[in-house]
């Protein structure tokens, strides 16, 4: 199997060739997909790296990527292994020139995401599943990062373009509550690493948005659930996730939150 640093290597040559794009004097040139979702080079550049690396490391296990035609789910086996890879999650924040984008790798096994890398590379700054846990890596420093007992009042953290009617209940029920815009999948990182401590997703998401940053969560000691209390799992990698919440702590009681705005 491939290694942890081969992993990240791979993520890291994927953010350079993003960069290459980022860092150009022309304007970002975007195109549309036929979701309407903005498409631009670095997200090409970004996949074909990936799948050509993880393709030639890992030969038989099947690659589903955001980029890829659903063509190539074919290969992908109920409760197999397969990669599941966002090439460059936050392609808006691209666009804006934020820094907030990452590459998004996992491997999924029977639905569930094993191993994760999440990678900034405007930030220089990597998190990843390793097999005591959760790290983070800057430059030359890798930290072991794990998820803190909820605080009180509870840190929030929401995404700056997609909060729904449920996010905005629940920060109008929890006034007291700090709260954390942060884009594409840093929101997990961010609980991951203990800074904060629930994030509710109500909006549309897909599960190579989300099963990185999941697997890194998880490793870190937190979890993530549908509304209805069930683990987030990716069994049929192009079906639209359900509405889900990430939690540090998996004994939050985060329902009384949602239903009745009761406070931990």
């Amino acid at each position: 199997m491939i290694s942890t640093e081969q992993l990240v290597r791979i993520a890291h040559d994927a953010g350079a060739a993003m960069l290459a794009v980022y860092h150009a004097a022309t304007p970002i040139a975007v195109t549309q997909k036929a979701d309407a979702s903005p498409l631009t080079a670095a997200d090409r550049r970004s996949h074909d790296v990936i799948v050509a690396a993880l393709t030639a490391q890992t030969p038989t296990i099947p690659i589903v990527s955001e980029e890829d035609a659903e063509s190539a789910d074919a290969a992908v086996q109920p409760g197999g292994d397969y990669w599941l890879i966002d090439p460059l999650d936050g392609t808006k924040e691209f666009i804006a020139r934020t820094g907030e984008f990452t590459v998004n790798i996992a491997l999924v096994r029977d639905g569930c995401p094993v191993r994760g890398v999440v990678y900034a590379p405007v930030l220089g700054t990597t998190w990843l599943t390793t097999d005591a846990g959760a790290e983070r890596w800057h430059g030359d420093e890798r930290a072991r990062i794990h998820v803190t007992r909820t605080a009180v009042p509870l840190r929030l953290v929401a995404s700056r373009d997609h909060a729904g009617p449920q996010v905005r209940a629940l920060l109008a029920r929890l006034p007291d509550a700090s709260t954390l815009s942060m884009g594409s999948s840093l929101k997990f990182c961010l609980i991951a690493e203990g800074r904060a401590d629930l994030y509710l997703r109500d909006g549309p998401t897909m599960p190579w948005d989300t099963a990185a940053a999941h697997a890194v969560l998880a490793a870190a000691g937190g979890e993530v659930f549908d509304t209805a209390g069930a683990p987030l799992r990716y069994h049929t990698p192009r079906a639209l996730n359900p509405h889900f919440i990430a939690v540090g702590d998996p004994h939050l009681d985060w329902r009384s939150l949602l239903s009745t705005g009761d406070t931990p």
